[in-house]
């Protein structure tokens, strides 16, 4: 994605099943720890804003510290929070060495010294990247049965309902961050559970000690879970430990946002990517699972795990196809595969943007993560030029000479690299004019390559969003190699609406779709649908969101796909631009295909997976609409 957008976050969670001595005497000391680094730093793409780990140790005495928490708002964040973590061990070797085998004082001494772990890694969709804002989050409590931990890779539509009720109740939240609040809501259903376990075992005469240790064998997680998640609507993926070791991870019924675990007889791991766990364990692909839709991850203190339904699952799924385009990291199995399908997929619109002139073609990719849909592209290419040489070998009837077969394979693919992305710039002009040329030196490119005024130039892109980059930097720097014709694709379909569900495009005015269409409207005298549209937003405004209708459809229904697409080409193409800029996208029909598992499209097609998508929508045009467009929509 050439232009930069924030998206979704990622978690890491690992649980010991065996005594600690067990992993010093087979691993060593740190072997979690670097364990849990590793899963971290391969999850990297999913938060740089900030990160944040936890751990629980097990059996220790009253008094003792139990919960540790390192949080980091570092250029390197991970780096940055394990460093400090192991300074215990380090000072441990340095100044104890005859206790760095014992089990006892190192839970004592050195923290994170554990059994449980979790990790976070944050891009701020929406609040700062303050460490009060950075996950897990903590509800403190001297009951270890109500102690909670939480983090999560999320986005809620219905926040300021849950605030509202929890308000209703008599609770007076003092951070109303979308985290706090879920973390209230968990923990009033924990609370609640706590509560009536004491009731009953009190009533059996058991001692406070006594009935600690049955609340902590019959707490009903799922029961906790499934009250408290009852009403979010949204994609989450939620990660929670308790202070008595109970640990738990809930997906949402549409399985929105990804998530995957794998457990042997040392350990039981999640995280947000499956290559990560693949690769910090070893573990084959068959192995890893996928938490089911709806679903809790249960790991019992006893560790006893299970998968238990918390919320019905929606059929079909609407799992994020973003995901596979774009989001999740491109070495998993199956997407990889997708990703060169979703390339192939779009080589017959390109053969036509470039009139079928295969040979005075070069095709590259804007670095780094169209790299795999390029490849897709490639082998488009080349099928065809294989199709093309069958027929006209063919056609020969038997009189082939080696010149006419020299003639016939001469034409080849011509892949090439041209445009690098060479530093991470800051620029601290203020003057408008002066800071779009410093942006448009973010990337460079390979010179020598291009035929003058003969080759068309195609570059593959796996989504275009606002379109800012490649007006402001990308094309003005290729239009100088002197190609005829640009021919910028996309492997994703037309980014038409806004998300709600984790990713930083809340805003209608960010979309370049949307403002071709928009501009489109406006050129055809068709400005009463705008106000049609704002005015049918207008009235569904006080209505429940389970009410609401997606009006910003009206937007797009006047025109064909091919229509926008050609504006979007005039709005993006630099004021002196001397080569034709096309532009082209994937239809929905063939992400389909090339996704089959992963039908969440409501960023192309306007259809969410949630009532809440549809009043986000909605907001997003009125806020736009009155000139408010800098302002969230959820």
């Amino acid at each position: 994605m050439s232009d930069s957008v924030k998206h979704e976050c990622g978690i890491a969670m690992l649980r010991l099943l065996k005594p600690l001595e067990y992993y010093q005497e087979k691993y060593g000391n740190t072997w979690a720890l670097n364990r849990m680094y590793l899963l971290m730093e391969k999850q990297h793409n999913r938060g740089q804003d900030g990160a944040g780990f936890a751990s629980v140790k097990f059996d220790t005495e009253p008094g003792k510290q139990y919960i540790d928490i390192q949080k980091s708002n570092d250029r390197q964040p991970i780096a940055d929070i394990f460093k400090n973590v192991f300074e215990d061990y380090k000072t441990v070797e340095k100044e104890h060495p005859e206790k760095t085998n014992d089990i006892a004082y190192l839970k004592d001494n050195a923290r994170f010294f554990g059994e449980l772990f979790l990790g976070h890694l944050r891009y701020g969709t929406f609040g700062g990247n303050a460490l009060e804002n950075l996950h897990p989050f903590h509800r403190k409590n001297n009951w270890k049965t109500r102690d909670l931990l939480l983090a999560g890779n999320f986005n809620l539509t219905n926040i300021d309902e849950m605030l509202a009720k929890l308000i209703s109740l008599g609770q007076h939240p003092v951070n109303v961050s979308d985290t706090a609040i879920v973390l209230e809501k968990i923990g009033k259903f924990l609370d609640r559970e706590v509560e009536e376990l004491f009731r009953k075992h009190k009533l059996n005469k058991e001692s406070n000690i006594e009935i600690t240790k049955s609340i902590s064998r019959e707490m009903d997680l799922q029961k906790i879970l499934a009250s408290s998640v009852k009403h979010f609507d949204g994609g989450y993926e939620l990660c929670g430990l308790t202070g008595n070791g109970h640990a738990f991870v809930v997906r949402d019924e549409n399985g929105i946002r990804p998530c995957y675990w794998y457990k042997n007889d040392e350990i039981v791991v999640v995280a947000s990517e499956r290559p990560a766990i693949m690769t910090t364990f070893d573990a084959r692909i068959e192995e890893v699972n996928e938490l089911t839709p709806g679903c809790a991850l249960i790991i019992r203190r006893d560790g006893t795990v299970t998968e238990e339904r918390v919320k019905e699952e929606i059929k079909p799924n609407k799992k994020c196809s973003f995901e596979r385009i774009y989001f999740s990291r491109g070495t998993d199995a199956d997407i990889y595969v997708e990703r060169k399908k979703l390339g192939e997929k779009i080589f017959p619109q390109i053969l036509e943007a470039i009139d079928k002139d295969v040979e005075n073609t070069v095709i590259s990719y804007i670095p780094n993560t169209a790299s795999v849909a390029f490849q897709g592209l490639a082998k488009a290419f080349n099928d065809y030029l294989d199709q093309q040489r069958i027929e006209n070998i063919l056609a020969l009837d038997g009189k082939v000479t080696k010149e006419k077969l020299d003639e016939i394979f001469k034409t080849k693919v011509r892949r090439e690299y041209i445009v690098v992305k060479d530093v991470k710039m800051r620029t601290f002009i203020t003057q408008d004019n002066e800071r779009d040329d410093m942006v448009a030196h973010v990337y460079d490119v390979t010179y020598g390559q291009i035929k003058e005024e003969v080759d068309n130039l195609v570059v593959i892109d796996d989504s275009i969003v606002r379109g800012t980059t490649l007006k402001q930097s990308i094309l003005s720097i290729l239009d100088k190699l002197g190609p005829k014709k640009i021919v910028v694709a996309s492997s994703a379909p037309q980014i038409r609406y806004p998300d709600c569900y984790g990713i930083d495009m809340s805003r209608l005015g960010h979309l370049v779709a949307f403002n071709a269409a928009i501009a489109l409207l406006k050129e055809r005298g068709m400005q009463n649908i705008i106000d049609d549209t704002y005015k049918a937003c207008k009235e569904q405004e006080s209505l429940p969101k389970e009410m609401v209708i997606n009006h910003v459809k009206n937007i797009y229904n006047s025109f064909t796909a091919q229509e926008i697409s050609d504006k979007i080409a005039e709005l993006i193409t630099p004021k002196k631009c001397n080569a034709e800029i096309r532009v082209v996208y994937n239809s929905l029909e063939n992400l389909h295909e090339a996704c089959p598992e992963n039908t969440g499209d409501w960023y192309f097609s306007g259809n969410y997976p949630t009532a809440g998508g549809n009043k986000v929508v909605n907001t997003a045009f009125i806020n736009w609409y009155e000139g408010n467009d800098s302002k969230r929509s959820y």
